[in-house]
């Protein structure tokens, strides 16, 4: 029998028993782990309302053997909040969608228990922080989440120079198979034109540049989103269920 303890982020529950959940959380230390936490369900647990979507939390867990991610689910022990980013969130419905497709994404993009993501972590608590604080739109927000994301691990697209060969943009064509903007002589069948606008958009994401992102015309941020959405899908092979429901 062994103690563990990490920091992570609540990224769902499932209902287990009466009274007990399984936590999903994606941590600093072990990636993503899913943990029983016993009798949160109940509703004078103060343990459980710390264990809710959202919440970055400091984490006990008691496993059985040497390590965290074995036979059996660990048992969350103790949770201390570190940041409610749930307050923040769950009362506004831009917000409250934008970061549960944040969370979605950030556990598609770990595929395997207790292998360590610190990079995706690291993002989504920045993500979290920034959304729970209402410093820009929630879409442009979750835009440039779902591209760092995909950057971080290894799939980061390219708004300028062409993906294939090179040549320094601006580039007229966009494909989502070839990585991002193609010239005119690495353009594949069912590239797009994108508008330059979008682009630039994009480009200001997925670097930071908030003050080009916020001035964006709604027009280029429809498109620029459309275009974040499918070249997710296709690396995801498919597509998130809760984009559907946020709000452009």
């Amino acid at each position: 029998m062994s103690l563990f303890r990490d920091d992570g982020v609540v990224l769902r529950t499932q209902k287990l028993g009466e009274a007990d959940r399984i936590i999903t959380l994606l941590t600093r230390g072990h990636g993503r782990v899913r943990a029983v936490a016993r009798g949160v369900r109940r509703t004078k647990s103060k343990f459980g309302a710390r264990l809710e979507p959202f919440s970055h939390v400091d984490v006990q867990f008691f496993a059985r053997g040497s390590e965290l991610i074995g036979r059996g689910l660990p048992l969350c022990t103790q949770s201390e909040t570190i940041a409610p980013y749930g307050g923040g969130i769950v009362a506004d419905y831009a917000r409250y969608t934008a970061g549960t497709a944040m969370l979605e994404t950030a556990e598609r993009f770990t595929d395997h228990e207790g292998e360590p993501a610190v990079q995706q972590y690291l993002l989504l608590v920045g993500g979290l922080r920034t959304l729970a604080q209402g410093e820009h739109e929630p879409h442009l927000i979750l835009d440039a989440f779902l591209l760092r994301s995909l950057a971080v691990n290894g799939y980061a697209p390219s708004f300028g120079d062409c993906a294939k060969c090179g040549m320094p943009g601006p580039n007229r064509f966009f494909s989502v198979a070839a990585g991002g903007s193609v010239c005119v002589d690495c353009r594949v069948p069912g590239s797009v034109v994108p508008s330059a606008g979008a682009l630039e958009l994009l480009a200001a994401l997925l670097t930071g540049d908030w003050a080009t992102a916020d001035a964006c015309e709604s027009r280029y941020v429809r498109e620029g989103s459309g275009l974040v959405s499918a070249y997710l899908h296709w690396h995801l092979e498919r597509g998130l269920r809760s984009l559907r429901y946020v709000e452009k």
